[in-house]
């Protein structure tokens, strides 16, 4: 017996492009075969034991020629495994997904396909070009730039007298062979052209120039692969169009340095603005409830009258705590809560626990400016925190409550 095949359309570039059923596909795989362009945040999606084979492919530097990776295909679906072949932008526009599919269909072995955007859209949109456009571009042809002189099967003559837009696809070692033929067969130097590269990525760089100089502006301004070029009256729509590039932080690479485990939502928002987050934790969080005596301070909970929480972290470690004793959130009965920002408030209403007080700013200073008209010395204060936390709020907090 077999296993099954998927090739899956992972999309241009930026992970979070790819398809519902291509999540859904890496999740269920066994073996996942995939290529260099492809999003590495979407290797993160394969389940535990899960085989990963890089079969990356570049320019004249094949890690495993095409031949080699229809047959680790072939050979790991034998094995009744569930094999998804991760392939960068569609399988079918230049994927060579239909060459893996014929290897596998001659070979008993089933398979399906699972589209992708492909960049030939994606990338030109991402620049601000749409490929058609009402009174400017009812057509758009898609074109390889893996062009050999000696083999050139394009037809040159036919492709410069199309009114439509043209998008070359993996073009840029090529592009003065594309310009010559061009204008060679009688297209206007003045033609607009754009130049794209690492589309839909933060890493994205585009230049607008004409098919006469388009070469020399890309040299000039050090664009290389992967890139797509984009050959029609559309690009002058770029100024008006660009949203990408008006990101507040396009082009810029930020340094985040939370936690791993608390830093997905603050990498997320860097990316909707264009910005290419890196993940470096200088913060280590390590669970001291022990050494705290956090245990014995839940056994004496009805004795508090305050409890204040100054990180998500001190929440989520407490009501592990306190739900490990057998107890549950009718324990903080009667106790007023407060927190040192929306964050950490946020993280109590998940236990379904609403604060009694959040100052505007996340600061102990304020907090505790906030918090000091509420306290009387009869009360008994908890503060869940950090180890090596600034004194500050507990020695505040002992002037008023000893």
């Amino acid at each position: 017996m077999s296993g099954k095949v998927f090739l899956v359309g992972a999309g241009p570039g930026e992970y979070r492009f790819i398809t519902l059923m291509g999540v859904d596909k890496i999740k269920q795989a066994d073996v996942l075969v995939y290529d260099r362009l492809i999003g590495n945040e979407l290797l993160n999606y394969a389940k535990d034991g899960c085989e990963k084979i890089y079969v990356g492919k570049q320019s004249s530097n094949h890690v495993k020629t095409q031949d080699e990776i229809n047959e680790i295909l072939y050979q790991k679906a034998k094995e009744n495994k569930t094999v998804v072949r991760l392939k960068g932008g569609d399988p079918f526009v230049f994927g060579r997904g239909g060459e893996e599919g014929i290897y596998l269909y001659d070979r008993g072995i089933d398979f399906e396909v699972i589209p992708g955007i492909t960049s030939a859209i994606a990338g030109p949109m991402m620049a601000g070009i749409p490929v058609t456009h009402r009174e400017v571009a009812s057509s758009f042809h898609v074109i390889t730039g893996h062009l050999k002189d000696e083999d050139d099967e394009i037809d040159w003559d036919a492709i410069a007298r199309l009114k439509g837009t043209l998008v070359f696809l993996m073009g840029m070692s090529q592009k003065e062979h594309i310009q010559y033929s061009l204008i060679e067969k009688g297209m206007s130097p003045d033609t607009p052209v754009a130049v794209i590269t690492s589309a839909t990525t933060p890493n994205q760089k585009s230049i607008r120039s004409t098919l006469a100089d388009f070469v020399q502006e890309a040299q000039n301004h050090h664009l290389s692969a992967p890139g797509l070029i984009v050959v029609g009256d559309v690009v002058n729509l770029q100024p008006k169009l660009d949203f990408a590039g008006r990101r507040p932080l396009k082009g810029k690479k930020v340094l985040i340095t939370r936690a791993r485990q608390q830093s997905s939502v603050l990498k997320e928002k860097v990316r909707e603005r264009g910005g290419e987050p890196f993940v470096f934790p200088v913060i280590r969080i390590k669970d001291l409830r022990e050494e705290a005596g956090l245990a014995e301070t839940i056994s004496k909970m009805d004795t508090y009258t305050w409890i204040v929480f100054t990180s998500q972290n001190g929440v989520s470690l407490f009501f592990e705590e306190l739900f490990q004793k057998g107890r549950d959130v009718r324990a903080l009965h009667g106790k007023k809560i407060a927190a040192i920002g929306k964050t950490t408030a946020k993280s109590l209403k998940k236990y379904g626990i609403v604060c009694d007080l959040v100052p505007d700013s996340y600061v102990a200073e304020d907090l505790f400016k906030e918090l000091k008209p509420h306290l009387k010395p009869i009360d008994r204060v908890l503060l869940p925190r950090a180890k090596g936390a600034r004194a500050y709020l507990k020695e505040e907090i002992e002037k008023i409550c000893p």
